[in-house]
């Protein structure tokens, strides 16, 4: 009943104040004179009384002391108080002084005043603290409230503990801090007793808690997915705050505190890129990012917003998509230039009007067919894709002398067992042997030993090799999601499945980091972690959604997919890496190619892409990519696992041809 009662008008709080005001002066002047009241100067007191409550007026009204909401008083408030207080009784003290230089001088004692002053903040502090409890009280009688922890004890903590207390809407109430600061252990915030990291699984499981509110940003990703896993197995929901700079004018509204979601707990420290070194290169240049729709390429845009290029192209071939990115970079940043370039990454004609056009002097290349079950059904498609248009963006890049071209590439690309990865590594071949052959061809154009090496070699192309990303279109967890929502069951391909997971931001600024420090021929790998067992995702999933895997929602495997493999790598067996000088940034060193070689075998491809004969295509392939072993997929016959060779068809007859033989 009575957390429903009606906020109260501010006037009625301004004469509560005002009332407060002379109450108080009124016990100044007792406390004064020794509580012997005969001494009091009843007129004199009635006269300072009403010009002390003129000058309480207009200082609470500047300030603004009746404008808060008693029930939800903060230290804050009690703060403005204090100030509107202290502010009052001086300003009434130069009143004194004045009207005692122009001989009319008011009778009062500035011991009244100074004990007034200290009574008037204790009484308006006082009703407002009994307001404010009064109704902390009724809204805890209810005994069906949740039983919460937080772990916290820090300013987002004490803002959660806020919005539990003043929302009516919450049906929670706090019993214990948790923080890993052993400063601040068995100290009280407001009542409520700080415990130690360490005491946490004693605290739940003797304490009855219901939920436990995740509120210190800086707790390491290890410790929360331990504590997760901790509340998890007794059933407990945990809950997180978000990032502070999404927060309601600094504060937090209740429906921001939300579940803990899986890609919370698969996130790893936060990655630090070199800046300066990365404005230096990119600060008023035009950059243009092909396949700018999709999860990555969208993403790689909004981390080159902050290093002030000159202009950003977006290029895509699906409309809306493209259509919602760029109002969204426009409107956000109104002030930075971008231009949606519609276009497909295959048709060389309409690339060729691009880099015309705009002349770009970063390209980061980000298209690309990347669904291996469906480029597995696909082949030609698929190189028509991740080749060709790699490519066709590659030649034009030397063509219009862009400075440097980065290549969005994939662990998949590693002794691929599919299609998809297959094409990834061809176009991996081609941008690194054409690198080397322009490097080579425009040093022997230059004698002048005064020309240095770096100054010979064209465009720079670099290729960025990483694992899967967390949320990005088609990814294992938003089906996990909606597979759950459905009520399930819940499809793996294997029980024995892991993936290197990463997040799409974390992702993408290492691609800036490895695209500044690249120079050309590289390809970069990324510190992936530690791989993941993918049943074990689906059942913390599960989890979170507090339900209760195999009980509440099925898991059922559904076997390999087309080209599927176990297990993903970074490195296939020939190839070292090299630790650069980030720490998440290795160089892998592989072996150089013969461009002219290279490309002839490439056009070869691409003719026969061309025409959709799908089994050629994935014939060429192997060639190109003697590594390729399909795996789960209707190409297998074309491996042979005894001899290592491939079979071939010439002159209508299958012959072996040895590896070695295909591209070197």
């Amino acid at each position: 009943m009575f957390t429903r009662l009606k906020i109260v008008p501010r006037w009625i709080i301004f004469l509560l104040d005002l009332s407060s005001c002379a109450f108080s002066l009124f016990i100044a002047y007792i406390i004064s004179f020794n509580f012997e009241l005969n001494l009091l100067e009843i007129k004199e007191m009635i006269a300072n009384s009403i010009i002390f409550l003129l000058v309480n007026s207009v200082t609470f009204y500047l300030l603004k002391t009746y404008s808060g909401i008693i029930r939800y008083t903060s230290a804050q408030d009690m703060l403005h108080v204090l100030l509107a207080i202290s502010l009052s009784n001086i300003s009434f003290f130069l009143i004194k002084l004045l009207l005692y230089n122009f001989g009319s001088p008011i009778a009062i004692n500035s011991s009244v005043l100074v004990i007034n002053g200290l009574c008037c903040f204790l009484i308006l502090i006082t009703y407002r603290v009994m307001v404010k409890n009064f109704f902390l009280y009724i809204k805890n009688i209810n005994t069906e409230k949740r039983r919460v922890i937080i772990y916290g004890a820090g300013e987002v903590g004490i803002a959660a503990k806020r919005t539990l207390e003043h929302d009516p809407k919450v049906s929670m109430q706090l019993v214990a801090f948790i923080d890993d600061d052993e400063r601040k252990v068995n100290k009280v915030i407001d009542g409520i007793k700080i415990y130690a990291a360490s005491e946490l699984e004693w605290l739940i499981t003797g304490d009855h808690i219901d939920d436990i509110i995740i509120a210190s940003m800086g707790i390491p990703p290890e410790k929360k997915e331990m504590v997760v896993d901790l509340c998890l197995q007794r059933n407990i929901k945990v809950l997180t705050l978000p990032p502070i700079e999404t927060w309601i004018n600094g504060q937090i509204s209740s429906k921001q505190i939300k579940e803990i979601n899986i890609e919370d707990l698969l996130e790893r420290l936060p990655i630090q890129i070199n800046n300066e070194a990365i404005n230096q290169q990119l600060i008023g240049k035009r950059i243009l990012v092909t396949g700018a729709a999709g999860s990555i390429g969208s993403e790689i845009v909004r981390q080159l917003i902050k290093f002030f290029p000159q202009m950003i192209i977006l290029c895509d071939q699906a409309e809306t998509p493209l259509y919602e990115i760029h109002m969204e970079l426009m409107e956000a940043n109104p002030n930075r230039t971008f231009h949606a370039f519609i276009g497909d990454v295959r048709d060389d004609a309409r690339m060729e009007q691009l880099f015309k056009s705009f002349k770009p002097h970063y390209v980061y290349h980000a298209a690309a067919y990347k669904h291996v079950p469906l480029m597995e059904h696909s082949p030609a498609e698929g190189v028509r894709t991740n080749v060709l248009g790699t490519k066709i963006i590659a030649d034009l890049a030397v063509k219009y002398g862009v400075e440097k071209f980065v290549m969005i590439s994939t662990d998949k690309a590693v002794n691929p067992t599919n299609v998809m990865g297959a094409t990834k590594r061809i176009a991996e071949i081609y941008v690194q042997s054409l690198f080397h052959y322009q490097h080579q061809k425009n040093l022997q154009n230059f004698n002048d030993s005064a020309t240095s090496e770096q100054e010979t070699s064209g465009t720079k192309f670099v290729t960025t090799r990483f694992g899967n990303v967390l949320g990005s279109n088609g990814s294992v967890i938003p089906r996990f999601k909606a597979q759950i929502e459905r009520g399930g069951p819940i499809t793996v391909t294997h029980p024995e499945i892991t993936r290197f997971f990463m997040t799409i931001p974390e992702a993408c600024r290492l691609v800036l980091e490895a695209g500044s420090m690249g120079k050309g021929g590289e390809i970069f790998i990324f510190d992936m972690g530690k791989s993941v067992r993918i049943v074990d995702l689906a059942k913390k999933m599960i989890r979170l959604s507090g339900l209760i895997p195999n009980q509440d929602i099925a898991i059922e495997y559904s076997g390999l997919r087309p080209g599927e493999k176990l297990y993903e790598e970074l490195l296939n067996d020939k190839e070292l890496a090299v630790p650069t000088h980030h720490e998440k940034i290795m160089v892998a060193k592989v072996r150089e190619y013969a461009f002219m070689k290279v490309k002839e075998m490439i056009d070869e491809l691409i003719h026969l892409s061309s025409g959709f004969n799908d089994r050629q295509v994935v014939i060429k392939m192997k060639q190109l990519v003697p590594e390729f072993k399909s795996n789960n997929s209707i190409y297998e016959e074309l491996d042979n696992s005894q001899n290592g060779k491939l079979n071939v068809k010439q002159d209508g007859k299958l012959v072996d041809k040895d590896p070695a033989e295909r591209l070197y």
